[in-house]
């Protein structure tokens, strides 16, 4: 059964390979259109396009095109020696012509750089060998604003004829140490130097978007309420003549319950002898002036929970202010959370996985969702409901458990699926 698998996964591969060989060299013009784009304006890479670059500079740039170009031939032999006969249908009609705008943007680019006489080109369309049967599976003229171009059939044939008795990438790895050894050498440097501080810049910029995404609702939120919306709520509505004191049922019943347990102290340290022997009417004058200051301190407690709603309030306008303003920096934070994250080993991610679903959908999580409720209802001046609180624990949890599964069947398996066999082998 296994070794049925095994040929049907490989069958599968050997199919998937041209469309994953062209995709590879679509990818290379593309990132040779980019270069040409953002550094050359829209022209091929030269001196005479970008006059203000270092031959440093510019070296690197000549040596990214001329990578680009080896991996774009490379693959296009290999689509060419693997390529399947075009289907007949509308699919087969609908893939074609995706394949065929796919070579024109690439015999685009590599014109540029691989010029060749007309005697010695041959169209790109012919790469893609086509059912005698269905004539009509390719359309015949080119499509529209592109015209296609040549690929040098010397060009393509020569990345896949060149072999030996040792591997090319251990030569080219070998190649590619002694040049950022020596000291000589004109691009290695630079691109070295360039890379470090476009990773430190990206860095930094990372880091003070994410302290600033803390720090600006935060501040936010103490400055609104402390200078602004506390003083006119106690103002309004928990002044010392008020009759308002406590929020709700539960401040009601701990306030009483702080007072009769004041009385008892007061009672008990007498009779051991510990305290002063106080009569009736010196109790009820202490207990009068601690209830004056209980009243004192729930009604701030009332008018800082009150507060609490609408200095959130500000904190959110505040957030997403800092959002609307930074589209730049959350992606290159973005960017740089992703590439913590997918940079970690497959243990430390599944090490990471199995901690956060203990934490918040595991066996004890029941207990830590009680206090974040409570801190909640306290913060907000809400009475607790032990009702609603077993509803959350039973429901949301739950939720959040299918969500994560579904993240890790649906893109953590197709992203890293050594990560997710780590996690089981852990998890079990």
């Amino acid at each position: 059964m296994k070794i049925r698998n095994l040929f049907r996964d490989l069958r599968r591969w050997y199919l998937e390979t041209p469309d994953r060989a062209l995709d590879e060299a679509y990818q290379g013009a593309l990132r040779i259109k980019a270069i040409e784009d953002e550094h050359f304006q829209g022209e091929p890479v030269s001196a005479a396009a970008g006059p203000d670059y270092c031959d440093r500079v510019l070296t690197y740039f000549q040596s990214e095109v001329k990578n680009q170009i080896r991996r774009i031939n490379l693959r296009l032999s290999e689509f060419r020696a693997t390529g399947r006969v075009v289907g007949s249908g509308e699919a087969g009609k609908e893939q074609a012509g995706i394949v065929i705008d796919k070579l024109n943007f690439i015999d685009e680019i590599l014109k540029h750089y691989q010029p060749a006489p007309p005697s010695e080109q041959k169209k790109a369309l012919s790469l893609i060998p086509v059912d005698p049967k269905n004539t009509a599976a390719v359309p015949q003229q080119p499509q529209k604003n592109r015209s296609p171009q040549a690929l040098p059939k010397d060009k393509l044939a020569s990345a896949a004829a060149k072999t030996g008795a040792v591997p090319r990438s251990i030569l080219n790895t070998f190649s590619r140490v002694k040049r950022e050894l020596d000291p000589q050498s004109v691009g290695s440097e630079g691109e070295m130097v360039k890379k470090f501080r476009q990773a430190r810049d990206r860095t930094a910029i990372a880091v003070k978007f994410l302290l600033l995404l803390i720090i600006v609702p935060l501040l936010t939120h103490q400055l609104t309420k402390t200078f602004i919306i506390e003083p006119l709520i106690e103002q309004q509505f928990f002044t010392t003549e008020s009759q308002i004191v406590f929020l709700n049922q539960d401040l009601q019943e701990e306030a009483f319950m702080e007072l009769e347990h004041y009385e008892k102290t007061l009672r008990f340290t007498a009779m051991l002898g510990l305290g002063p022997d106080l009569s009736e009417p010196e109790v009820e004058t202490k207990l009068k002036k601690k209830a004056d200051e209980l009243a004192k301190s729930y009604r701030q407690v009332g008018a800082s929970s009150v507060s609490n709603v609408f200095a959130d309030l500000c904190s959110l306008v505040a957030f997403g202010w800092v959002i609307v303003i930074s589209r730049r920096e959350i992606q290159i934070l973005k960017d740089f959370i992703d590439e913590l994250v997918y940079g970690l080993s497959d243990s430390a991610k599944a090490f990471l996985i199995i901690l956060f679903t203990d934490m918040f959908v595991g066996f004890h999580s029941p207990h830590g969702w009680e206090v974040i409720l409570e801190g909640v209802s306290r913060h907000f001046g809400l009475p607790e409901s032990r009702d609603f609180n077993f509803l959350f624990i039973a429901t949301f949890p739950v939720i959040l458990d299918t969500v994560l599964k579904y993240w890790i069947f649906r893109y953590l398996n197709r992203i890293s699926p050594s990560a997710v066999a780590t996690y089981k082998t852990m998890n079990e």
